[in-house]
Order: C-alpha cells, then structure tokens, then sequence
C-alpha cells in the first residue's frame, strides 16, 4: 500500500483525500483569487509589450513570471505596481479594482533588481524610511524595524551603510525595507540578478521560509529557470507579451505543452518524426532523426502522420555499449564529447542522422562504473513515460 491510499472498513484499498487546507488553491472548486488579471494589453505606439493576459494568483502564492528579454514579464510587473497603464484590461487585488489608484495607494510594494538603497543612510535608516514618512510613532518604527531586520538576520548590522554590506546583505535589507509597510502584495523585479551563483542559491530559500513566516503574496520577475524552479508554487512562461502556460514547476518541466516551453525550461532533446499510431494511452512515432521508432505513453489528439515533436530530456536517457532489450527507444550514436562536471558527467553523442544529443548522468560514486570515451559507439534508450510528445 502506497501513502497515496488507505483501507476502508470493507477491507478495499482507496484513495487518500488530502484535507480542502492542503490542496492549493488553485486545483480547488470557487477558490476566489487573491489577484486577477483581466485581459490587460500594455501597448508603446504599435508594439503591443502585454497581449491580453488573463490570470489568477492565489493568497500566499510565491508566483514566477519567467520569460527572456522581452517577453512582457516586467511591463507586467510594473503594471500590478501602478508605474505603467494599461491599454484595456483589469487588475483586481483583493476584489478591488486598481483601475485610476495611484501605486503609493495600492497594497502593493516593489523591491527592484538594484535594490535602490539609500547610500547615506543607515541599515535601519533604509529600512525605517517609509514608516517616517507615513509618521508612524518611533517607539512604533523601532520595534517594526527591529522585528524586520530579526527575521531578515540583520539586526547586527543595523548601524553600517549599504557601502558596507554585500550583496546577499543589500539583498536582504531591500527585501525587508520592502516588507516593513506590510503590504498585501510584493513585486520583485529580478530580485537574485546581482548575486554570485552561490549566495543566489542561498538566498533563494531564505527568500522561500521568509515568505512562508509573513504569509504576503509574492509575485517574482526572473529570466532564470532554476530559480523560478527553486521559488515558485507556480509558474508563468511568457513569450512575446503572452503566458504561454502556467503550472507548477514540477509540470512545466516534465510536461510542457509547446516546444518554446520545453527549450526554455533546462535542457531538451527534441525529435522531430510522424505519428504511425495513436491509441487513446500510447502513440508510436518513426523518427528519421533519431533513427528508430518511439513510443510513449501518453495519447494525443492528432491527425494520422501528422508531424510531431518528442522532447526528451538529457537525464532520462539511459547510455550501454551493450544493446538493451526493447526494440523501441532504442537508438545509437557516437560519443563525440564528454564533459566531467563533478556531481555529473554530460555527453554530447552523435547520430547516424547526424543528429545530436545531449545526455547527462549522475556521478553517484568515485568510481563511475561503466567508463566511456571519445568515439565509443553506444546505445541510448529510456522509458516510455519518459518523453512527451508536442504538435506545437
């Protein structure tokens, strides 16, 4: 028995229902959003930055808008915070409409990506600025602030300037200026971009269990996948001012629903071929490309030999010099590179097709087992439920 299920009083297995409190909001029946976009178009003379987004974020979400250079994600960022109108369209937060409020009177604060900290002022100085001007009582500001830079881990280093501080603290200082107003609603407009890939990492989860303790919706601008990956309950992939798809991290990586999706979200083999069966569970496809047949075990809606994209990604493939026993999923190709990368090695293997494909394994063990090297003719094979097939 799996903790997926439970014995009835009859003796039959059946499935565990997990309390209304643990199902996220968004996979509940009449769960009314914390934030509603409504149709929103940002336009700057005839190039449209937001094309008609429609979306629903939840209370004590901490949702990613991830996208390149330009794909809208920042305009639309700006937008909830009230720097840019927008051309058509609705934002309501917390039911109320914020069409005409200006964003000093919304319930939402921004940290930016420079931090925007005021270098002649003090740690404490920054992080009390905006209760002063409000003219919140100092034994009030003080208390507030000190609570703050606590919970940020702070608080020994309240009296030094930011010239001082490095860029995890100044990090941690703009978020908790941010934070101080208790708004309903923070924007983070690429909150992680100045750090070093170590400190990022770091400061990823401190940014999560800070979330968590305060309960405020976050909404977060990045181009970076493994850090949406890292933060978010959900994602939204953007593209040419649109959300391509929205799901949570786990979803969009193993099941993206377009190719732009699948090449954005880390890394991807994609082979292009005909559909030569579909079922309702299954659909074997021929691939000139990879040289064989595949199949997966999902079903699609498509018409018969209609072209077809398998995306597969680099750690579901299994490599052997030996052939394996399955006549599908099962190619071969040449070792044409290798790259050792410490918790794993990458091989970048070439095909009859003259085809390449990327292949990372985990280096579980000093001694690596099986050992490969340039030129090695081996076969690739992997599981059904392992790819995923795109008609888009």
């Amino acid at each position: 028995m799996t903790h997926a299920q439970r014995i009835d009083t009859d003796g039959t297995e059946q499935p565990n229902i997990a309390p209304v409190d643990q199902i996220p909001a968004w996979k509940q029946d009449g769960a009314q959003p914390f934030l509603r976009i409504e149709n929103i178009t940002k336009k700057f003379g005839d190039f449209t930055a937001v094309d008609n987004i429609s979306l629903d974020i939840y209370k004590n979400e901490l949702f990613c808008l991830l996208g390149g250079s330009g794909s809208g994600k920042s305009t639309l960022l700006r937008m909830l915070a009230g720097f840019e109108t927008p051309t058509s369209g609705k934002i309501i937060i917390d039911g109320v409409d914020m069409s005409g409020i200006q964003p000093w009177k919304r319930p939402v604060n921004m940290m930016f990506q420079s931090y925007a900290l005021f270098p002649h002022l003090s740690v404490e100085e920054n992080v009390a600025f905006g209760l002063k001007r409000e003219g919140v009582p100092r034994a009030e500001v003080r208390e507030r602030v000190a609570q703050m830079l606590e919970l940020v881990q702070m608080g020994h280093l309240n009296k030094r300037k930011p010239h001082q501080l490095s860029g995890g603290q100044r990090q941690r200082i703009a978020l908790a200026r941010s934070l101080i107003k208790q708004p309903k609603l923070l924007l983070l407009d690429e909150p992680l971009g100045a750090l070093d890939k170590k400190l990022r990492e770091e400061t990823q989860f401190e940014l999560i269990n800070i979330q968590e303790k305060l309960g405020v919706t976050f909404v977060v601008v990045t181009h970076d996948q493994e850090e949406a990956m890292t933060l978010s309950t959900r994602i939204g992939v953007m593209d040419q001012g649109k959300i391509v798809q929205t799901a949570e991290p786990h979803d969009v990586y193993e099941y993206p629903n377009s190719r732009f999706v699948a090449e954005f979200i880390g890394s991807v083999n994609m082979f292009e071929g005909k559909v030569i069966e579909d079922e309702p569970d299954s659909v074997r496809i021929h691939s000139k490309e990879a040289g064989g047949e595949l199949y997966v075990d999902h079903g699609i809606s498509c018409a018969p030999n209609q072209k077809v994209f398998v995306a597969l990604r680099p750690e579901k493939i299994k490599v052997s010099r030996r052939k394996p026993d399955q006549d599908v999923n099962c190619i071969v190709g040449t070792i044409e590179e290798i790259a050792y990368m410490g918790s794993m090695s990458v091989f970048r293997i070439r095909l009859p097709s003259g085809k390449e494909v990327r292949v990372t394994q985990p280096n579980f063990s000093r001694n690596m087992g099986e050992r490969f090297t340039w030129e090695d003719q081996v076969y690739l094979s992997w599981n059904a439920d392992s790819s995923v097939v795109l008609t888009s």
